[in-house]
């Protein structure tokens, strides 16, 4: 068997394994996906009307704010699911599964990878479950062609697995699954201190830095433009470096900590 055999043949194994576990303890991944769906129906239902007149500069409508919000919760979705990767990153680490897979004929970056890829499509569904109840209270994307739906997914599933790999690198240095839980809360909070929710030239202006040199505001104001048709600027090749940045620099730790000698 050729080591790219083996490699996916176990990288399966660990994909099925880590799929088994969220079907047996949905109760993680479903309070996680819960925080979305209510902070929409209540920026949505509670404070639309405001939010749209004071973004539009005009009368109040809601619909013109669901466009605009949609976008952001549904990468708020990605870094709300992945508290739950670190989480179960955390708990093979301290409770002594990896110490066997070491001890086993099996390729070393199947555990990584078959965490890796469960995330994605855990963080991937999550979306759709999200952008549907977006779809269902008025959200539309009339103007957006196949392509860019098809970009706009891209992008997301692009994000999902740089913010992955951070959060793998999270759980492995965390010491318990409740320290993997706190280490990975900025990626629930970057998204509150971005363009999510109002735009950044509406925030103070000592704050303003703060939300637009971050990751997560130019991938909201790009996939904005391909689903909106809004303008997307550089936000784009902006977005895409972020994401690879993310990634290499997640995957380097989390190989670094995986390869080191326990103690």
């Amino acid at each position: 068997m050729s080591s790219t055999t083996f490699a996916v043949r176990d990288s399966s194994t660990m994909l099925r394994r880590n799929l088994l576990h969220a079907r047996r303890y949905p109760s993680l991944t479903l309070n996680l996906l819960l925080t979305p769906v209510v902070l929409l129906l209540l920026f949505v239902y509670i404070f639309g009307d405001v939010m749209s007149a004071g973004i539009g500069g005009g009368g109040a409508d809601r619909s013109d704010y669901i466009a605009y919000l949609v976008p952001g919760i549904l990468l708020m979705t990605i870094g709300g699911t992945l508290v739950g990767t670190a989480v179960s990153v955390s708990n093979d680490m301290t409770e002594g599964i990896i110490a066997r897979f070491r001890t086993m004929a099996i390729h070393r970056g199947s555990v990584l990878i078959g965490h890796v890829i469960g995330s994605v499509l855990q963080a991937i569904i999550s979306v759709v479950l999200v952008g549907a109840v977006g779809v269902a209270i008025g959200f539309r994307s009339t103007d957006a062609t196949a392509l860019e739906w098809l970009a706009a997914f891209g992008l997301l599933a692009l994000f999902a697995l740089a913010l992955t790999w951070i959060a793998v690198g999270m759980g492995m240095v965390s010491p318990n699954a409740e320290a993997a839980s706190n280490n990975a809360l900025p990626l629930i909070f970057l998204p509150l201190i971005s363009s999510a929710f109002v735009p950044v030239n509406a925030m103070p202006g000592w704050f303003q830095p703060i939300a637009e040199y971050q990751p997560f505001t130019p991938t909201i104001e790009t996939l904005r433009g391909l689903l909106l048709g809004s303008e997307i600027g550089n936000n784009w090749w902006i977005a895409i470096l972020w994401c690879l940045a993310l990634a290499a620099l997640g995957y380097r730790w989390s190989k670094a900590v995986f390869n080191r000698d326990p103690k």
